[in-house]
């Protein structure tokens, strides 16, 4: 999973570099991965097509052997086999959609390792891991969920101080110098006595702190590294690193996972109105038999699973960062626009065939 979510890192961050906006690098993203992945849907729609004319050949095969289900097995198996379709054919694409679901939420969960790529350079990796250990000492040393997410949160406030220190030096060495005396006075004051060896600790925490105070050149450098794993999450007034459940009362978070919802019912609402304009249109002025209860039972099922996916992604989007949402709100809009293209394209030449 994480070697998927790596390529999808270079492609995401090559539209960061190239927008400077992490929300519209997503929206980039994921046209061109619907583009990728259209000849796949144009294959599972025409598969959908040419398995649903199957199935009158099928009901045929159950009623002439209804007493022989190894019978039924073989010629549905030879049926198959003749039309260069296979059963499972659906399956790859469900797994694929699985995949790229799990890979996405990796890349926008954690956006340094697999977008930034902060692991092959041993600079930015050690910079990450400070601030990893600093927001886990905050949080108690306890679990912290999108700790990625936390540590470019607190990278964007550094790098805009490290800005400003470099822009009024003399008043960063300035404010260096009075922190430094009073940690330096409050040390005095705890020590009832003060030895010898009290007074050399003093002069290395004296030193220690002088060291503290960086050149502008090194300021310069840290300005650079920060630059270097910013990223800016702001879209549309929305900040696309904020969780929902973790946000409960900022309303803006409601908004994209709410028109995800929303394109979410859309879809499938285009997937079941088209299931049974075919389905009436088979069965007018024809009567009903069990096999036929039994395959509208099969197609109640069928309807189900649809909503299970949608269900699973809204659950995710919930608890994930808003980035996700948007990718998937993204990918909804344009498989409606495929899905009512390909149909349309479909028709045209189905009845071209007629003709």
């Amino acid at each position: 999973m994480g070697f998927i979510s790596e390529i999808f890192g270079y492609v995401l961050n090559f539209f960061y570099e190239l927008l400077n906006n992490y929300g519209l690098a997503i929206m980039i993203f994921s046209v061109l991965l619907r583009l990728l992945l259209l000849p796949i849907t144009i294959k599972q729609q025409t598969t959908m097509k040419k398995s649903a004319a199957l199935q009158e050949k099928i009901k045929t095969i159950q009623f002439k052997y209804k007493n022989d289900q190894e019978k039924i097995n073989q010629e549905t198996m030879r049926l198959y086999k003749e039309e260069k379709m296979s059963p499972f054919s659906g399956c790859l694409s469900g797994i694929l959609q699985i995949l790229i679901i799990l890979a996405v939420f990796w890349l926008v969960s954690q956006p340094l390792t697999y977008m930034k790529r902060v692991n092959s350079d041993e600079t930015l990796k050690q910079i990450v891991e400070s601030y990893k250990t600093q927001i886990t000492e905050e949080n108690n040393n306890g679990r912290v969920n999108y700790i990625e997410i936390s540590v470019i949160a607190k990278i964007e406030e550094d790098y805009k101080q490290v800005v400003k220190d470099i822009e009024n030096y003399d008043e960063y060495v300035s404010r260096m110098n009075t922190s430094k005396e009073a940690n330096t006075e409050e040390v005095i004051n705890d020590e009832n006595e003060q030895t010898g060896e009290n007074a050399e600790t003093e002069v290395n925490n004296e030193e220690t702190e002088k060291n503290n105070v960086m050149t502008l050149e090194e300021l310069q450098q840290r300005k650079e590294n920060l630059e270097k794993l910013r990223i800016n999450m702001n879209f549309l007034e929305l900040d696309l690193s904020m969780v929902p459940t973790q946000n409960l009362n900022n309303w803006k978070v409601y908004v994209i996972p709410g028109l995800y919802v929303i394109t979410s019912f859309i879809s499938i609402k285009i997937t079941t109105n088209a299931q049974k304009k075919k389905k009436k249109k088979e069965n007018d002025d024809k009567p009903k038999d069990a096999q036929d209860e039994l395959m509208d039972s099969m197609g109640q099922m069928s309807n189900t699973m649809l909503y299970i996916m949608p269900i699973m992604s809204i659950s995710i989007a919930a608890i994930a960062p808003l980035g996700l949402a948007l990718y998937w709100l993204v990918s909804n809009v344009l498989i409606i626009l495929e899905r009512l293209i390909i149909d349309k394209v479909m028709k045209s030449k189905e009845g071209a065939e007629n003709e």
